[in-house]
């Protein structure tokens, strides 16, 4: 290492010390901020935002519950610039079979499964929205670092964060460019990275928040976002699938949600603990928009977007401990989505509003940088652990007897603890984390690859086009692969190189040399949704931050 790089290193980050700094501008984080600043307008509260800007990197179904919106902002229907419209109108249940779809009547469906008082719309619009009314308020926002490091203080609590250094070469050198990141100090700091956060994993290593908890769980959500013609638009219909084109052993299903100028959502969700190494979540994605009863709907209309992330499904016995000295966990780095209802917009928002309430009878007290104790004792007595606890079983018994029998379950017990509040199977466990689910490729057989058509299926490149995906070329792979060795001899030669399958973005190849197999790291492709950092069987890729302002720039998602 030369002596001018050893320099740069020495030198330390230029600091900015506020009352809260927040990372994320998603629902949780942004509302938070705002609550901060309802509560008490002279806080100086910060956010940071990896994203180029606030919803750049905010992808979600949407069907939203406003109840956490409506105590936010209770004024937001009478805001012509808020983008959320268009009310839900219509529940549809679907059960697929190949060749046909068998509607299942609401009459059998738990209440908590009605969608009629939620809103239909893109979660990032409404988090660029919620980023303004912020600002309004007096919350700093800085779209484009990303909270690359923890700041711990000497005593071990965390003091902040620190923003990525910018202008690194791919060899580790320093461009002319050059900028060191800064350290971002605050007396308390919320963690709302969304699922799989980087830095929250690292928290809730370094301090075992996952002791006596289940292991998290995760799904992978596939969304385009298409403009049909206006004869099939069925304006707050949302139709909801389970069954073909998985088996009845894999978890998942499937959204279509009518919104706005004709717009459609539609979604694939492919549950992590799937076994066999050859599926590939976006060939089945783009499998079931040629199932007969939604190809129709689709034809001669246009894709406009595509993106992909991973979402938290483990629910109430997955939830980590919250806090730790110095701050807490919100949102979905939390993981409070209700997989039943495929939402979790209001609870991350409330957990945002709930850690913000705590955070300022903590400043008004006069403390700092110490445990926000109450936040994790209050957080399951809440309208957020009272979301979930109801729902608790809903995943593991889908997991535990497969789509069929497991749904039949979950929603018998969802009944249950509606009219009797109780349940027959307690509080269920997960079992192993989704990196130990996968059977070697020798007990399963390579699925056929279906050749897109570029008018309803499409290639995984020509989709990462649309989510308007960019990195800065000559800046280290933001994908590290702990074992190169161990790639080779377990993910290549005993699972046949499932990264190339789970990837919804063409990220990682194997690729035949004449010196052997050789991974390919195709990180200019990454659209950040975290699904190897979770699946690869040994836990062998490590997701980090990449440049601030890398990644997908979501339009409408």
């Amino acid at each position: 290492m030369n002596d001018e790089l050893q320099s740069h290193e020495a030198e330390p980050r230029e600091s900015m010390e506020f009352d809260v700094v927040i990372v994320g501008a998603g629902p949780a984080g942004l509302s938070a901020a705002i609550r901060l600043k309802q509560i008490e307008p002279e806080l100086s509260v910060v956010v940071i935002e990896k994203g180029s800007e606030v919803g750049a990197h905010i992808l979600s179904g949407a069907v939203i519950d406003p109840a956490s919106l409506d105590d936010l902002l209770p004024e937001w229907r009478e805001e012509d610039d808020c983008p959320l419209k268009t009310r839900v109108t219509e529940d549809q249940f679907y059960w697929m079979t190949g060749g046909a779809a068998v509607k299942l009547p609401n009459v059998f469906m738990p209440p908590l499964m009605n969608n009629h008082h939620c809103y239909i719309g893109s979660l990032g619009d409404l988090c660029r929205w919620l980023g303004a009314r912020a600002e309004t308020l007096g919350v700093e926002i800085y779209p484009g670092f990303a909270g690359a490091e923890i700041v711990y203080g000497e005593a071990g609590e965390v003091r902040g964060v620190a923003t990525g250094d910018m202008g690194v070469a791919r060899d580790g050198s320093h461009k002319a460019s050059f900028t060191r990141g800064m350290e971002l100090l605050g007396k308390y700091t919320l963690f709302a990275e969304g699922a799989r956060g980087s830095l929250a994993k690292q928290l809730i290593a370094h301090y075992g928040l996952a002791k006596d908890r289940e292991p998290p769980k995760f799904g992978i959500g596939l969304k385009e976002v298409w403009q049909i013609d206006k004869a099939k638009h069925q304006a707050g219909l949302v139709r909801h699938s389970f069954g073909w084109p998985l088996n009845s052993k894999t978890g998942g299903g499937s959204f279509l949600y009518h919104y706005g100028e004709d717009l459609v959502s539609i979604g694939f969700v492919v549950h992590l603990n799937y076994d066999d190494p050859y599926l590939s979540p976006f060939e089945e994605f783009q499998r079931f928009k040629t199932h007969a009863s939604v190809a129709p709907m689709l034809e001669g209309g246009k894709r406009l977007s595509y993106g992909a992330r991973a979402i938290t499904e483990g629910g109430y016995q997955s939830v980590p401990k919250l806090s730790f000295p110095g701050g807490a966990l919100i949102g979905c780095a939390a993981g409070f989505v209700n997989v039943p209802r495929i939402k979790g917009v209001h609870n991350a928002m409330r957990s945002g509003m709930i850690a913000a309430r705590h955070v300022a009878e903590a400043l008004a007290d006069g403390r700092a940088n110490d445990e926000l104790a109450a936040y994790e004792e209050g957080w399951r007595l809440s309208s957020v652990g009272r979301d979930l606890y109801r729902v608790r079983n809903v995943k593991p018994l889908w997991s535990k007897y497969g789509t069929v029998l497991g749904v039949a379950l979950g929603g018998f017990d969802m009944w249950m603890q509606t009219l009797l509040g109780l349940s027959l199977f307690g509080t269920m466990r997960h079992g192993k984390p989704d990196s130990a689910t996968l059977r070697p490729a020798s007990a399963c057989k390579l699925r056929p690859v279906q050749k897109p058509d570029g008018k309803l299926t499409f290639d995984r490149l020509s989709s990462v086009f649309l989510s308007n995906t960019n990195h800065e070329e000559d800046q280290p792979i933001h994908l590290k692969v702990r074992d190169m060795a161990l790639q080779k001899s377990s993910e290549h030669d005993v699972f046949a190189g499932p990264s190339n399958r789970y990837c919804p973005a063409g990220v990682y190849e194997w690729l035949d040399e004449p010196d052997g197999p050789r991974f390919q790291i195709n990180a200019q492709n990454c659209v950040h949704c975290k699904t190897c950092d979770i699946k690869d069987p040994n836990e062998n890729i490590v997701w980090v931050p990449p440049e601030g302002g890398g990644g997908p720039n979501y339009q409408g998602m």
